[in-house]
């Protein structure tokens, strides 16, 4: 497995992930609205362009299929810091350890590539398996934010979660 910048031509992979608007909302956190289209999809490549402290990298397999997504964000290097976000793997290649994969390969890029201390991420309460799989790499939960997030008739708690170097 490798990470590469993301481009947009992997528009067509991120397409067919989601097909279901719940999990959807807990990868987008509401930022972007179901169904994911291509206008939305140049406008978060966009952002991440215009930003000089966040990158978007794709996750390949070993013949060089994108197989997941990751950004980087809010780099800080006073406070020697990164947040990941907009973590997710393919349906069709989950329960692989492909999702632990991907986490420690962003966390080391962090950690070597940018030299930051620590790495910081946000998972919904709702999203249990995304939640474990950071554990399972390191991330400890440092805080819970009640009510971040409203989806339909829900509201979803998120815990903030750390991992230091």
């Amino acid at each position: 497995m490798r990470l590469r910048p993301y481009k947009k031509t992997d528009e067509k992979y991120l397409l067919k992930w989601f097909d279901d608007e719940r999990k959807f909302y807990m990868w987008s956190a509401g930022i972007y609205k179901y169904p994911l289209d291509e206008k939305q999809l140049s406008k978060h490549r966009q952002t991440f362009e215009d930003d000089e402290n966040g990158w978007i990298f794709m996750m390949l397999d070993e013949v060089g299929i994108p197989i997941g997504h990751v950004a980087i964000k809010n780099v800080d290097y006073k406070a020697n810091s990164a947040h990941i976000g907009f973590i997710v793997v393919d349906p069709e290649q989950r329960g692989k350890g492909y999702g632990k994969k991907l986490v420690n390969l962003i966390t080391k890029y962090a950690f070597d590539i940018l030299n930051v201390d620590r790495v910081t991420l946000n998972v919904f309460e709702v999203n249990p398996a995304a939640k474990k799989c950071y554990e399972s790499v390191g991330f400890k939960v440092e805080s819970r934010k009640k009510a971040m997030l409203k989806y339909n008739d829900e509201e979803w708690d998120a815990y903030f979660m750390i991992k230091n170097k």
